[in-house]
């Protein structure tokens, strides 16, 4: 971006500063935000994720997780998802169940459980949100599709650092957590 309202840079960061704002070849420093985005054909700018998260497969497609993710938490049973492959074969997911709605599905079907982590074990649940991501996959590039996911036994949790205070994931401290079970789906 470009405009007034730009910084000047980083206090005494000057590396940081060079990386952020930039000339193009007519003299004009533009502010790299590091968004990546999309015009629409009304000429509206949406901003669809960060540039150091998007993801390159193993076969060399670029995919941005955040679409996904936030397409997963379309269902009503999901309550948060971290989409990871980067440099792998194929995209996987782990998810979290929306505790109000998977409790009414349990309810409607009579499943005894104890808790949450309980539930997200039962093999109603885990075809339940198998179907949901078929679903959801019916609506991206194959390349983006979700092959394999797991269900968390609980929600990511700001207190252990999982998500930002505005509900961002923390992806390298998820990967870090969760990297038994991440790679186990590509035994």
């Amino acid at each position: 971006m470009k405009g007034s309202q730009n910084i000047a840079g980083y206090y005494k960061n000057e590396t940081a500063t060079d990386e952020l704002l930039q000339p193009d070849e007519k003299g004009n420093v533009w502010l790299h935000t590091g968004d990546v985005g999309h015009l629409d054909e009304d000429g509206y700018l949406f901003i669809t994720d960060r540039k150091k998260d998007i993801l390159i497969t193993a076969g060399g497609k670029n995919v941005a997780p955040q679409n996904i993710e936030n397409l997963l938490k379309t269902s009503p049973y999901v309550s948060q998802s971290m989409v990871y492959g980067d440099g792998k074969p194929y995209l996987t997911a782990l998810i979290t169940l929306d505790e109000d709605e998977i409790a009414k599905f349990a309810r409607d079907r009579q499943l005894l459980y104890q808790d949450l982590g309980d539930l997200s074990t039962k093999p109603e649940v885990i075809d339940l949100i198998d179907s949901e991501v078929d679903r959801k996959n019916s609506d991206l590039a194959s390349y983006e599709t979700i092959k394999k996911f797991r269900i968390l036994e609980e929600d990511f949790d700001q207190d252990k650092d999982e998500i930002t205070p505005t509900f961002k994931i923390r992806r390298k401290v998820i990967v870090e957590r969760y990297s038994e079970i991440l790679n186990g789906m590509y035994a």
